[in-house]
């Protein structure tokens, strides 16, 4: 991540019409490096080589700032899901492992977003929390209804389906924890084993 310029120092120069993007990058990055009560709106601007006025241009404060990142994020996730599963044709299996697929690849993919996200989500106001839980249902009921389906034609055997998802969506979920992608495990490798993890969580047998 780059740091931030010393106060005083020249600011970088941001192409015209890209001023969103890179208060959306700085607040990425200075939400992820100091935790949003760490975090001031003056730094993020900073960092993102704006003034004040031109940061305020686009969000009028910092928890809309956060609800920003998170909404975009969120939407990416759901659209990363949704593209998978209208490719993966109507087999309850293929289409869990076209969610689990899609789910790691955005974990990896957007790993500081997913942290933000699960750890800032509690500092949202109540009436931005309210909007945006919508889509964090929407998300949560992609993997709910593939599941039921599956237990509805016997293709899965968990006696407890929404257990079965929760595990599911909380080993997901900690991948953007410890997943290194320098480390020993690439991506296709990654994605085989998780898709093996949740097929048993719901009892598939082949």
């Amino acid at each position: 991540m780059s740091s931030a310029p010393e106060y005083g120092a020249a600011a970088p120069t941001i192409p015209r019409g890209a001023g969103r993007e890179a208060i959306s990058n700085a607040a990425r990055e200075i939400f992820a490096e100091r935790g949003y009560h760490g975090a001031s709106i003056r730094d993020i601007a900073r960092r993102a080589g704006l003034s004040l006025s031109a940061l305020y241009h686009w969000h009028s404060s910092k928890q809309d700032l956060l609800a920003a990142l998170i909404q975009e994020s969120t939407n990416d996730y759901f659209e990363a899901c949704e593209q998978a599963l209208r490719e993966a044709g109507d087999n309850p299996v293929n289409r869990l492992n076209a969610l689990v697929g899609a789910a790691v690849e955005w974990r990896v993919r957007r790993r500081i977003e997913s942290e933000i996200r699960a750890r800032e989500w509690r500092n949202l106001e109540p009436a931005h929390q309210a909007r945006l839980d919508s889509l964090r249902r929407a998300a949560t009921g992609l993997w709910k209804d593939i599941i039921s389906d599956g237990v509805a034609k016997g293709v899965f055997h968990c006696e407890h389906p929404d257990d079965a998802r929760r595990a599911a969506l909380a080993a997901c979920n900690a991948i953007s924890q410890w997943y290194d992608p320098a480390g020993e495990i690439g991506l296709p490798e990654l994605v085989d084993r998780y898709t093996t993890i949740c097929l048993r969580m719901v009892d598939y047998r082949p």
